[in-house]
């Protein structure tokens, strides 16, 4: 059992991949210097540098904020949820999966205030004491979205620092620089692992895990509101909540897999993240996936089944007109390669399943795209109708966005255990039971 928290905690401490982490974080952070260098042009010249216009006027920054926030929602359920089911094979990918969570929503959060146009309004979204009376208008699922992103980041950090601090300790026990204790033993709040600080934290990490399952579904399906609500042809549709959750829990479950094969590969983590948990990750990937096609036929149904022409025009739009691309492209890299992952060996192949989850990313990319550009560029008046092309600056604010996500990211792989110590030792200390009494 110590030989496993020795394993984790040497990886901040004596970190062994020192050249391959430097190469990665020089890349993520050239895309983050290209975010912050969008965001001077952004403000200084506004919104009209991106590829948006009349009737375009949401493309890329809703587009990626709802991408964004999809893959940070299978962070915390995956972790909170296992957690309240008692599944233990959570525990070699809770800790990196809830990171993921933080950071991604970070990235979704900052595109509706870019989008805002003046941005330094933003105050304006709160209910800060107006003396003049002026009130947000809560009706307004703009206004319930600021609401929901900001509890769900809120918990989720809550969420993930609870079940962190006893493995601050464990770090903080083994350190030996000066630096390395004092930075663990600040951040593990005096945990001394007695009964009472044990119960104290059982309590308060299954009241977070609590909080956070609801969450993950009322936030997604909040953010399928700000379409669902409008009058737009393919928008207006009740299955949007439940198809947004699928859809968010699909892609965030191929970030999760893709984060667990690269880390399992660069650390040497095999003996932790096992052919077995690969296994299972490949089964949630392609139960998620299912049901998120079953959300695409359930939608194409919808639209004949109402007979209204718009709705109808538009469907017809998504498979055969100018952006058919963005259509065919999110079936074929969702659900083609997926169909692989009936097979147990792919699924215990870290390679393939790595390319698979990549593919499923980009189809989930292509998906958002056609949802917001196939139902807006031909509004109900032809004289609106408007091709959308996104600019230089909209490509580089995504990409820089990834920057934003991978930068903070490598610095948390490099300071806090990526695996939990505590309950890696504690599954390891049931099966050698299992074994001796068997």
């Amino acid at each position: 059992m110590g030989g496993i928290a020795d394993q984790l905690t040497r990886i901040p401490l004596h970190f062994p991949a020192d050249r391959r982490w430097m190469i990665a974080m020089t890349i993520a952070s050239a895309l983050l210097l290209l975010l912050m260098v969008s965001v001077v042009e952004l403000f200084t010249r506004g919104v009209g540098i991106w590829g948006i216009n009349i009737p375009v006027n949401w493309a890329f920054a809703i587009h990626n904020y709802v991408w964004w926030l999809g893959i940070g929602h299978a962070g915390t359920l995956i972790s909170a949820l296992l957690l309240l089911t008692g599944s233990e094979w959570r525990n070699s990918l809770n800790r990196f999966a809830e990171t993921m969570t933080l950071f991604a929503v970070v990235c979704a959060g900052i595109y509706p205030i870019l989008h805002l146009g003046r941005p330094w309004y933003v105050y304006w979204m709160f209910p800060y004491p107006a003396t003049m009376g002026v009130w947000p208008q809560f009706r307004s699922p703009l206004e319930w979205d600021i609401w929901a992103v900001l509890t769900y980041l809120t918990v989720s950090l809550a969420f993930w620092y609870t079940g962190l601090i006893p493995d601050l300790a464990a770090a903080r026990d083994r350190a030996t620089r000066r630096g390395w204790q004092i930075f663990f033993g600040i951040t593990a709040l005096g945990w001394r692992g007695s009964a009472r600080h044990w119960q104290r934290w059982q309590q308060a990490y299954r009241l977070t895990a609590g909080l956070a399952v609801p969450l993950v579904v009322s936030v997604h399906s909040e953010v399928s509101l700000l379409f669902a609500v409008g009058q737009i042809p393919g928008w207006h549709s009740t299955i949007f909540p439940p198809y947004f959750v699928l859809g968010a829990a699909f892609s965030g479950f191929a970030v999760v897999s893709i984060i667990a094969v690269s880390l399992r590969s660069w650390f040497g983590l095999k003996n932790l993240v096992t052919d077995d948990h690969l296994n299972l990750l490949g089964m949630v990937l392609l139960a998620t996936g299912l049901m998120t096609g079953y959300g695409y036929i359930f939608e194409v149904f919808d639209a004949v089944y109402s007979g209204e022409p718009h709705e109808i025009q538009t469907l017809v739009d998504r498979f055969a007109g100018a952006y058919a691309w963005t259509y065919w492209g999110a079936v074929i890299f969702n659900f083609i390669p997926l169909q692989a992952l009936w097979l147990r060996t792919v699924r215990r192949s870290g390679w393939m399943l790595l390319v698979i989850s990549a593919s499923v990313v980009v189809g989930m990319w292509l998906e958002r795209y056609m949802i917001l550009v196939t139902s807006l560029y031909r509004d109900f008046l032809v004289s609106s109708w408007s091709h959308f092309t996104p600019s230089f600056w909209d490509w580089s604010t995504y990409f820089g966005t990834i920057g934003l996500f991978l930068v903070p990211f490598l610095i948390a792989i490099r300071l806090v255990p990526m695996i939990s110590i505590f309950e890696s030792k504690k599954l390891l200390h049931e099966e050698n039971e299992e074994q001796q009494h068997g």
